[in-house]
């Protein structure tokens, strides 16, 4: 009986299912999950571990890969039952039109989180953004990411007197910057923004 409950709500039809992205509200995203979950949809929350110091004990934490995000794979004709579901605020896409995720890029996520490998959230970058180096001995100077490497080190290039110089910069100095041109000259960066960090 309760089989075929599930499979009223999910649809018995599985051949227009997709996987969306669904923007939630702020700390629900293990709530969402866990609604989706019971009412039988193939939901998926990818979690990270962080440790988090107090003044008398470091704690390890779970938190979500992508804050404010879980994924569910449904029909998006019959996405009212998605919606209606408490602490979801869309499902991603350009207008109102929902956006479906391909099942390599999910693929791709459950491979790095089951992985054993050390992993978390990254600001979302790409060649030509401008970038500024936030903290260590180079804090203040601003360029721009060029090439996307296999290494997880920034490189950064300065001309001086026509010629460059290059540093590596660990990766978690690095943010992103609004501003299209810098304020302090032509330099470039390039290096790897991937979700494994060293």
């Amino acid at each position: 009986m309760q089989s075929k409950r599930k499979e009223d709500n999910v649809g018995s039809e599985t051949n227009n299912q997709q996987w969306y992205a669904l923007q939630v509200r702020p700390r629900f995203e293990k709530i969402v999950a866990s609604h989706l979950e019971h009412k039988g949809y193939n939901e998926y929350l990818p979690l990270y571990k962080t440790r988090r110091q107090w003044s008398d004990r470091v704690k390890e934490l779970e938190f979500p890969l992508f804050s404010g995000y879980t994924f569910c794979k449904f029909d998006a004709q019959n996405r009212l039952p998605i919606l209606v579901v408490p602490g979801v605020l869309s499902i991603v896409g350009v207008g109102r039109l929902p956006t479906p995720i391909s099942d390599e890029e999910i693929s791709a996520i459950q491979s790095i989180v089951g992985s054993g490998l050390q992993y978390g959230p990254w600001p979302f970058m790409k060649a030509g953004q401008p970038v500024s180096v936030e903290r260590g001995p180079l804090a203040g100077l601003e360029g721009t990411v060029v090439e996307v490497k296999t290494n997880c080190r920034l490189v950064v290039s300065l001309p001086l007197l026509q010629r460059s110089v290059a540093v590596e910069i660990e990766r978690d100095c690095i943010q992103p910057i609004s501003r299209a041109v810098t304020s302090r000259g032509s330099y470039s960066l390039s290096g790897e923004f991937a979700d494994i960090i060293n």
